[in-house]
């Protein structure tokens, strides 16, 4: 197994090891801590809607069928997962997003009993068209929960009305008419191609030994022929398709996501291009920033106001959310902010202040084994190298923050609104 040895200046370090399967292991070990934290994944996620294989030719499966299969893995002839890990003590869970699904639990015992389940589970599908059916009902239910959820709703929203085309508008559990159209041989399809330990990764930090997880890996592992996946790429216009949309909901106050497209050029993301852009949205609106005082100040705004980059394959935007008395004014002085930095430049104070304060929270995000994984999965997913966030903290420039402002353009604005009912 070819395993290569990750170090940096702040004393940690961490194992990457690929499995001559291809799966990728990630382990930092954490001997002073008392917990482990494992994740098996994949990535795949909910829109990988359409894809070929190393037959050239393209397949279309339904909406939501990535996160109808990460509900039907846990179970198993004999039971399910959840009953095993009861057994052990372990608190498991799973997720599928918009590119990945990934399989977890933590625990303070018995580890490696706990990472035998979860490396046996992952690799043992069991479907069947009647269990199929059942799962249908139960999702169904979950849809229609979302659709009364107003923070889902206003997020989808504004992803309907800012892509034509990109799957990533799409609910990740899909709609009740998709979900209709799974069964099990479809299933069987998607985990054969997805689920190929090519296309996987296991990410592990805590109180570990790596060289015992790569020998269990090692013996767990059920061989595969590697797959080429090719995902189809979306023909994705540069606008939007509409500037606003509300919704109303049950809600004691308006919500709101504000989102400026970001045409891309291509579909893979650069570790550089997220540091700038979270440093950029600090400067822009974080919680040094005047914008936010100013904001805070005249009630327009709470502790729930927050702004993230939001990118995968083939699609980019940045967001800014909360809740507000008034979305419309809150919408309208972000752009002022961002209009008035393009004008005057980056105030070299605060993007010093910002930076620090980024390079700190970096550092901290090493005390949390549960943080540590989830890190690790972003470096499996986009292959990057865990500190290579801290040596660009290092040395990026307001200047290369500054460039990242051409990515606001009004034009390709969407502000999406949950106002109350009316009583």
């Amino acid at each position: 197994m070819k395993k290569e040895v990750f170090e940096s200046p702040i004393g940690e370090s961490y194992v990457k090891a690929v499995h001559p399967s291809g799966l990728k292991i990630y382990i930092m070990e954490k001997s002073q801590y008392s917990s482990a934290y494992a994740i098996f994944g994949t990535k795949y996620g909910s829109i990988d809607t359409c894809f070929s294989l190393n037959d050239g030719q393209a397949v279309s499966v339904p909406e939501g069928i990535a996160h109808f299969l990460e509900h039907k893995l846990f179970e198993s002839e004999d039971g399910d997962a959840f009953t095993r890990y009861a057994k052990t003590g372990a608190s498991a869970n799973a997720f599928t997003s918009f590119d990945r699904t990934c399989y977890l639990f933590s625990c303070s015992d018995k580890f490696y009993d706990n990472l035998e389940i979860l490396l046996d589970f992952v690799q043992s599908p069991y479907f069947t068209d009647q269990t199929v059916q059942k799962e249908q009902g139960i999702i169904g239910q979950e849809i229609r929960m979302y659709d009364d959820s107003p923070a889902w709703r206003v997020m989808f929203n504004m992803l309907s009305s800012m892509y034509h085309n990109h799957p990533v508008k799409i609910d990740i559990a899909g709609t009740v008419e998709s979900i209709g159209e799974i069964d099990a041989e479809l299933l069987y399809k998607c985990y054969n191609t997805f689920y190929n330990p090519a296309n996987m990764f296991v990410c592990i930090a805590g109180n570990v030994d790596t060289e015992r997880i790569l020998k269990q890996i090692n013996d767990s592992i059920k061989a595969k022929d590697p797959v080429s996946i090719e995902r189809c790429l979306v023909d994705e216009p540069k606008n939007i398709v509409s500037d606003y949309v509300e919704q109303k909901l049950e809600v004691a106050m308006p919500m709101f996501c504000l989102g400026f497209k970001q045409k891309i050029d291509t579909p893979l993301r650069r570790l550089k291009s997220k540091v700038c852009m979270s440093l950029l949205l600090e400067i822009i609106c974080g919680d040094s920033s005047p914008l936010y005082a100013q904001l805070v100040r005249g009630g327009y705004i709470n502790d729930e106001f927050s702004a993230e980059y939001f990118n995968g394959y083939g699609y980019a935007a940045v967001i800014f959310e909360g809740e507000s008395k008034d979305p419309k004014f809150v919408a309208e002085k972000i752009k002022q902010e961002i209009s008035r930095i393009k004008e005057t430049g980056i105030d070299k104070k605060l993007f010093s202040a910002v930076k620090c304060g980024m390079y700190g929270d970096a550092i901290r995000r090493f005390n949390n084994v549960d943080g540590i994984a989830m890190q690790l999965v972003e470096c499996a997913m986009c292959d990057y190298d865990l500190f290579e966030e801290i040596k660009l903290l290092k040395t990026v420039t307001a200047d290369d923050v500054y460039k990242r402002l051409d990515v606001f353009d009004n034009e390709n604005a969407v502000l999406s609104v949950i106002n109350p009912k009316e009583s």
